[in-house]
């Protein structure tokens, strides 16, 4: 039952985590480890994409033709895959905590070194280099699910993520703001100019490091390191939590249509400045306006949809869930296709993009208010996958519709609205033997406990290394329809 805990000041259920998301509270440890994680994920975000508003500029100094440009953009989503899953197993063993701060500092060097770069190669490799620090997304999302009940987890994931994804839409007039007073103080070297610009995210990263190591905390009992040593929580194996992961197919679904959503993101934020500058000659700071407004749908649309999702739990339990992720993306590719069939109207391409990017940002908050269920022992191996899968489906969309000259741009997005409804389909199949699916109920006389405790061996329950586990069971138990909740639960 949840409590008004003294300890901290907030009401919690019986794993301490907070029943309720209040963004504008810095109490400690869930809300300030909300922004923590939030200002992170924002910061590794503005990094990334902060080449996309300058192309034209950085284009003409490195010499850089449409194709080197698309495989620059690839590496800046590409080479965060494998760092992605790996976090999710960082995650698992040492917390989300010093795993943020350390992929920050990691990625932090490139984000200097771009100031140094004179052929395609070494821009390659900084952009590479500098996406690696969207791994933050799974310490986000991983670190949201162990601080907020079932209630708000849905809310939580979505905020802290979206607004950690508003960084690729401030970005695309940040940059060209910092560009601007970079111009104006270099005597308007265009060249040397974006070069002093990416001196500024670098020691965003920097800062927001040490920020997180000193205000984060892993759980709301304590960080990882305290709770594995005093025995109040597993010492997790990384082969044996990767192995419960990859085994569960509910997780390869989501990390193919999690690549439908968040993969669209990333590609929207690679060529959109650039596609309104080629298709209708605006200028270079008009574009990055525009293109920002695809990003900033994030301040709302992510958290829409992680508060959708969570009141379609109330009152559907876990098939409601599946049914907003459904309905949301498969809205997201109808309207792709009108953006990119509305090329010769600068007026209409905006109005369905805005519409595009709210439906693509609330997929992904819907998409994390799932994922928190498909495995409880082994959520940052399905975390890291699922994340992963978001780069994934950017590096695959990029390669099929955006870098060949044969494919118009306005041409590739119809092409990715048809590619995103086909994958979308694959939220149908994935059913949960206690709570079912979109089109089947749940298994007759399943429980949670039959699902979530069978990760563990029987020595292992009956050792009570299982024992955080039977409460997240209990609390879980709310994901069943509501006509379905009072029913007794079945102990293991």
């Amino acid at each position: 039952m949840p409590a008004a805990d003294n300890k901290f000041g907030i009401e919690v259920d019986s794993e301490n985590k907070a029943m309720s998301l209040n963004i504008f509270s810095f109490n400690r440890p869930h809300h300030l480890s909300f922004h923590c994680s939030w200002i992170a994920f924002f910061v590794s975000f503005i990094s990334t994409f902060a080449a996309a508003p300058m192309i034209p500029v950085i284009r003409e100094d490195l010499n850089l033709n449409k194709a080197q440009l698309g495989n620059a953009g690839l590496a800046a989503v590409t080479g965060v895959i494998l760092c992605r899953v790996m976090m999710g197993s960082v995650c698992d063993i040492i917390g989300p905590r010093l795993g943020m701060a350390f992929i920050l500092m990691f990625s932090a060097p490139f984000c200097f070194a771009m100031s140094m770069v004179e052929t395609f190669e070494g821009f390659l490799i900084c952009r590479l280099g500098i996406g690696l620090g969207l791994a933050t997304f799974v310490c986000t999302q991983f670190w949201m699910s162990n601080m907020f009940n079932r209630k708000c987890v849905g809310l939580a994931n979505a905020t802290s993520a979206g607004w950690g994804n508003l960084g690729g839409g401030v970005t695309q007039f940040l940059m060209p703001g910092i560009y601007a007073i970079c111009f104006a103080g270099c005597s308007k070297k265009a060249f040397l100019a974006w070069r002093w610009a990416y001196i500024v995210p670098g020691l965003a990263h920097v800062l927001t490091a040490f920020l997180t190591l000193a205000y984060g905390q892993d759980m709301p009992d304590g960080n990882y390191k305290l709770l594995t040593t005093s025995g109040a929580m597993e010492k997790k194996n990384a082969l044996m939590v990767n192995l419960l992961g990859m085994k569960n197919y509910r997780m390869w679904a989501m990390v193919l249509t999690y690549g439908a959503c968040f993969g669209v993101e990333l590609t929207m934020n690679n060529i959109v400045a650039g596609y309104l500058f080629d298709q209708f000659g605006v200028s270079l700071q008009v574009a990055g306006v525009l293109a920002s407004c695809y990003g900033l749908m994030n301040i709302f649309a992510r958290s829409v949809g992680g508060i959708v999702s969570d009141w379609s739990s109330e009152k559907f339990g876990m098939r409601g869930r599946l049914w907003t992720l459904w309905i949301m993306q498969t809205l997201e590719g109808v309207l792709c296709i009108f953006m990119g069939l509305s090329k010769n109207n600068l007026g209409a391409t905006i109005a369905f993009m805005v519409a595009f990017s709210i439906c693509v940002q609330a997929s992904e908050g819907a998409s994390y208010g799932i994922v928190p269920f498909i495995s409880r022992r082994a959520l940052g191996v399905v975390s890291g996958f699922i994340g992963a899968g978001g780069n994934a489906g950017s590096t695959i969309v990029t390669a099929l519709f955006f870098t060949k000259d044969s494919i118009e741009t306005h041409e590739g997005l119809v092409y990715l609205g048809y590619y995103v409804i086909a994958v979308t389909a694959l939220v149908i199949p994935i059913h949960f033997p206690m709570w079912g699916s979109m089109l089947f109920p749940a298994s007759k006389d399943a429980t949670e406990e039959d699902y979530y405790m069978s990760e563990f061996s029987p020595e292992e329950v009956k050792a009570g290394v299982a024992a955080p586990v039977q409460k997240f069971c209990e609390n879980a138990r709310a994901e069943r329809p509501k006509w379905k909740r009072a029913e007794t639960a079945v102990s293991p």
